[in-house]
């Protein structure tokens, strides 16, 4: 199978997978589960990339089915956890308020523009996978290495989170435990950084500009867009002067050390 019938078989799943959720949701007013469709159809596809592109080498394409597999795995669990829980995620709920009675059409657009991401960030996988190179190079232990320490961080980041939530008292406060203390959104940092490990495996089997298309849509996105924003907005509302003070002491994206006031 040549990479393009390869991009158009996950093209021609994920898009009617993303149909029937919306579809769904719609009956069931929670949108929660585009999420967990949008990080298994990633992992899926780059194992079908590793079996069924001959394009690189074997061991390499199975490296990356491997970490991005693994990545999808541990993400897609933890959002199981949320989708099972009542109620429908803030920022879906925002949405649909803010949305009112165009809500189904926009929910519509919403879940194929996810669709076309799978579609396009799964591409990232086919680079990373398509260098010749037998050898192991130090660009694809630097990626492995990239890929465990944002693997981690975000675990880390998550069950951090859930532990401060649980316990008593903690309801409305803000959370500045562990790797909380020096970003706020954690979570989304080492997010991003994992796609950022596959770039030095894919260095020299695709431009520069192709190879680094990943990781830059998702800093924007999760930066400026549909990530970090909605989240801060929420947060302020809900946590008033105690939420305020943690945005000014706090760095927004990038793990580093609180400022004076802390």
């Amino acid at each position: 199978m040549n990479a393009a019938l390869a991009v158009g078989v996950v093209a021609a799943v994920i898009v009617p997978v993303m149909v029937v959720l919306w579809y769904r949701q719609m009956r069931t007013r929670e949108a929660d589960a585009v999420d967990l469709a949008w990080t298994v159809g990633l992992g899926a596809a780059a194992v079908l990339y590793a079996a069924a592109v001959p394009a690189g080498v074997g061991w390499r394409r199975w490296m990356v089915a491997a970490m991005a597999g693994v990545w999808s795995a541990r993400l897609a669990w933890y959002l199981v956890g949320r989708v099972r829980k009542p109620g429908e995620d803030g920022r879906y709920r925002d949405l649909r308020t803010k949305w009112g009675q165009g809500a189904p059409a926009k929910f519509f657009i919403f879940y194929q523009a996810q669709a076309a991401l799978v579609i396009v960030l799964s591409i990232h996988f086919l680079l990373a996978m398509r260098s010749p190179d037998q050898s192991f190079r130090a660009p694809d232990l630097a990626g492995l290495l990239i890929w465990v320490v944002s693997l981690a961080g975000e675990s880390i980041a998550d069950r951090q989170l859930h532990r401060f939530r649980s316990k008593p008292g903690n309801e409305g406060r803000v959370c500045r435990t562990g790797l909380w203390r020096y970003s706020r959104h954690p979570n989304y940092f080492f997010e991003w950084l994992h796609w950022l490990s596959y770039v030095p495996v894919a260095l020299g089997a695709a431009p520069l500009w192709a190879v680094l298309f990943a990781p830059a849509l998702l800093l924007v996105a999760i930066r400026f867009v549909t990530g970090i924003p909605p989240i801060e907005r929420r947060s302020v509302e809900r946590r008033g002067d105690e939420y305020r003070r943690y945005q000014q002491t706090t760095s927004a994206f990038i793990p580093w050390f609180p400022r004076k006031g802390e």
